[in-house]
């Protein structure tokens, strides 16, 4: 099996994952918890780490981390190793206790921190008795759900604001800000004149995915598993791959993303019709098409491309490339027609 690849360079920033083996616990109590953060503070100092934002859950935690030296991988492996000798002479355990090595994927801060800290900041709500478990997910995105009731949104916010074992709190002015966590940076990149105002905005942006019941997932996003941004970024870090391909396939799909005006192009080559012609027609499978490149293939937001097909709302894109995607498995012609695009965006 291959090794997933990694990409370490001097101040690049991180989701970092890990979870237990088997999916089984690697906190038990708050004391657990309570001796990780202590170690990821220690980490900080040790390695020269600025921890952006955190959550622990039951079975297991994220991290989004910025790294000024080259040594993602040192830093994780002595965090792992420490709390797992420690956990397991508290428990009277022996083993393994996280499953393999961590996971990382490298972000371009500028167009995905603020994503990515709200996503692992929404972890203790998506879940199914709040009716954001990955089935409700599915099945709101594709219309088969309506919106949240009054009062299943305020438990959700409840869970949100009480939960102390995440930065949220400490980011929306809930909780003081320990003084290993980087919290300005990420929320100056709420806009706003101070501290205040961005970590109202912040909150606003986090719970309006409570409200509305859709929490769009950064990681359909991903390029090859492992890098998130833009269209730039993501041919820059494949400069800094190393390894052999034929070991790792994932660094033949590292390549630059096309962008929306080329997938508008290969669907009006495909469909041989204007955008303009098809794009509102009633029933045309060709805005969806591009839809569905556009998320898969170019890496983009629900919002974009919501505002790129005439500003309908991000829950109605995601339903619709959700849709797309079950019918291009049933459907031959809708299939082909995949194919010819992708072979056209794959030949620029």
């Amino acid at each position: 099996m291959a090794r997933p690849i990694r990409i370490e360079v001097a101040w690049g920033w991180y989701h970092v994952t890990a979870r237990g083996n088997e999916r089984r616990r690697i906190f038990a109590d708050e004391k657990d918890r309570l001796q990780f953060v202590e170690l990821l503070e220690e980490g900080t100092e040790r390695f020269g780490l600025r921890p952006h934002a955190y959550v622990l859950m039951d079975n297991h935690y994220h991290l989004l981390v910025e790294t000024p030296q080259t040594n993602l991988s040192q830093a994780m492996q002595w965090l792992g190793v420490s709390y797992t000798m420690w956990f397991n002479r508290r428990h009277g355990r022996v083993g393994h206790l996280f499953q393999g090595r961590f996971k990382a994927m490298i972000l371009e801060p500028e167009t995905a921190a603020v994503e990515v800290s709200r996503y692992l900041h929404l972890n203790p709500v998506r879940v199914g008795r709040l009716g954001l478990g990955k089935t409700a997910q599915r099945r709101l995105a594709l219309g088969m759900m309506d919106k949240p009731d009054a009062k299943l949104v305020a438990e959700r916010l409840e869970q949100l604001r009480r939960y102390p074992w995440s930065s949220y709190r400490a980011y929306v002015g809930r909780s003081k800000r320990p003084g290993w966590l980087v919290t300005r940076t990420v929320l100056g990149m709420m806009g706003g004149r101070g501290l205040a105002e961005q970590q109202r905005a912040y909150r606003r942006l986090a719970e309006e995915a409570l409200r509305e019941g859709l929490v769009e997932s950064p990681w359909e996003r991903l390029e090859a598993g492992v890098v998130l941004g833009g269209r730039q970024f993501v041919q820059r870090m494949r400069h800094y791959l190393r390894g052999d391909e034929r070991e790792q396939p994932q660094m033949r799909r590292l390549k630059a993303r096309p962008g929306w005006e080329q997938v508008v192009a290969a669907v009006e080559k495909v469909k041989g019709e204007r955008w303009e012609q098809f794009r509102d027609r009633y029933g045309d499978w060709g805005r969806d098409l591009a839809l569905y490149l556009g998320r898969r293939h170019c890496g983009m937001k629900l919002r974009e491309l919501a505002q790129k097909v005439g500003g309908i709302d991000y829950v109605s894109v995601a339903g619709a490339t959700r849709r797309f995607a079950e019918l291009v498995g049933q459907d031959k012609t809708l299939a082909a027609a995949v194919e010819r695009a992708m072979e056209t965006l794959n030949n620029e």
